[in-house]
């Protein structure tokens, strides 16, 4: 068996080395930096043993006045069960109006959601603490919470009596609505920019304008994209609750089928709401993934 020269071990063994001289070392942190970045993420004990009770405690009190109970729970499966057992097998005779509703709702989706994230754009320059005067930022944000704390149905209920029965009113309230999520979510995703750039802008005497074209936009593009597809997704569901107030869509003739006892027709209608939003969430969740 032949052994390798001195000279060919010593170069295998210089280049080995010379090998681990290149490769990328791991940073080492300094001791003080380490007991800081401790200390920072570590949680209080004491204040974690404290608050499992106060927890505890307020999930209890939620139980209780909420009326919660296990025992109804378990009486009403049975009438849930006897509901569901009734859905089957699913009537397609009104299959045509099923289609034509749903393409309806779709088309508020669109609509609803093009104009409720061009005005929450618009709304979220404003309520952006970082872009905004504080003149202007506290009144915005004040506008945003009143709109949020109502809900899309008293929107629909409101433009129902206004402009009458149909996916307009549907849309006014979809768009109205948009504005006190949405709205709130884009400004987040502005105050979350990273400030170096948008600093090193203004050093040099760019205008507001220019930071927030060029500065704010570009960073928080991939967000206000990814967060308009939620919001599409969103607004298709909330089509078909609206139509139940006669707000268009496929949520009247849905209501229409419960009223009249129709649950052959009922579970056609569910089963089309879910094949159709099934499929806005999986395309929306690829274009998500290919834009962040």
């Amino acid at each position: 068996m032949s052994t390798a020269s001195p000279e060919r071990t010593a170069r295998a063994s210089g280049s080995a080395r010379a090998a681990r001289d290149r490769a990328p070392r791991s940073p080492q942190l300094d001791p003080r930096d380490r007991e800081r970045m401790e200390r920072a993420f570590r949680v209080p004990r004491a204040r974690f043993l404290l608050g499992l009770p106060v927890a505890a405690l307020l999930l209890v009190w939620s139980f209780t006045g909420a009326g919660f109970d296990v025992g109804k729970l378990g009486e009403g499966a049975v009438n849930m069960g006897a509901f569901l057992s009734r859905l089957f097998p699913p009537t397609w005779d009104k299959f045509g109006t099923i289609a034509e509703l749903l393409v309806e709702t779709l088309q508020m989706a669109i609509v609803g959601t093009v104009l409720g994230a061009v005005l929450s754009l618009v709304v979220a320059f404003g309520a952006a603490s970082n872009i905004a005067p504080r003149w202007l930022y506290y009144p915005t944000r004040w506008v945003m919470n009143v709109i949020r704390s109502l809900p899309d149905l008293v929107f629909a209920l409101m433009f129902v009596s206004a402009v009458g029965l149909g996916p307009f009113a549907g849309i006014l309230a979809m768009t109205i609505g948009s504005i006190g999520s949405i709205g709130k979510v884009f400004a987040e995703a502005m105050e979350s920019v990273d400030r170096g750039p948008v600093t090193a802008m203004q050093a040099v005497g760019a205008s507001p304008r220019q930071v927030v074209q060029y500065g704010v936009l570009p960073q928080a593009a991939p967000l206000l994209v990814s967060y308009t597809l939620l919001l599409f997704e969103g607004n298709v569901r909330g089509a078909t609750i609206l139509g139940m107030v006669g707000a268009g869509g496929i949520g009247l003739e849905l209501t229409t089928a419960m009223k009249m006892y129709d649950y052959g027709h009922l579970s056609a209608i569910v089963i089309c709401i879910i094949v159709l939003v099934t499929v806005i969430d999986q395309a929306s969740a690829v274009l998500r993934r290919k834009i962040t």
